[in-house]
């Protein structure tokens, strides 16, 4: 009973080290702050597509975990640098694989709240919506907030 009682104070936030994703971030600690949650800070990572001549390439022997320990890397740089050393609440960091949305459906499971920046490092900056934050509102299984940033 206890771990639904943690878990249904979690905030899941999606952090990709975008200026929005560090908004969604500073966002998600001011409500944890307020309600007494906790942040999952997660990011996802995966395996870049090679293509042969014939057919896509497999990974490197040793990519995966290098990949990880950069995404890792990536991940904890952009919570540094929002919250600094002592963040107000406790802010739990993750690299997950998989892709964005599906890392953060798969993490909002039982979490009281997720929370994504309006556009992340996609290639379409003239869109509203990005495409992670339009799938996870579309189909999250809790509460979704969508921040957008000051700088817009």
């Amino acid at each position: 009973m206890a771990d639904q009682h943690e878990d249904s104070d979690r905030i899941v936030v999606g952090v990709d080290g975008s200026d929005s994703s560090k908004d969604a971030l500073r966002w998600a600690v001011r409500y944890a702050e307020a309600t007494g949650g906790v942040v999952q800070a997660l990011t996802a990572w995966d395996f870049p597509q090679f293509h042969g001549a014939l057919a896509w390439l497999p990974s490197a022997t040793g990519e995966r975990e290098a990949l990880e320990a950069g995404a890792g890397q990536e991940l904890t740089t952009a919570v540094d640098d929002v919250l600094g050393a002592q963040p107000p609440v406790e802010v739990r960091t993750e690299a997950q694989h998989g892709t964005p949305a599906g890392v953060l459906l798969a993490a909002a499971r039982g979490a009281s709240l997720l929370v994504v920046g309006s556009r992340g490092r996609g290639g379409f900056a003239g869109l509203l919506l990005g495409s992670v934050a339009q799938h996870c509102a579309q189909h999250a299984p809790c509460p979704v907030v969508v921040v957008r940033g000051d700088n817009r």
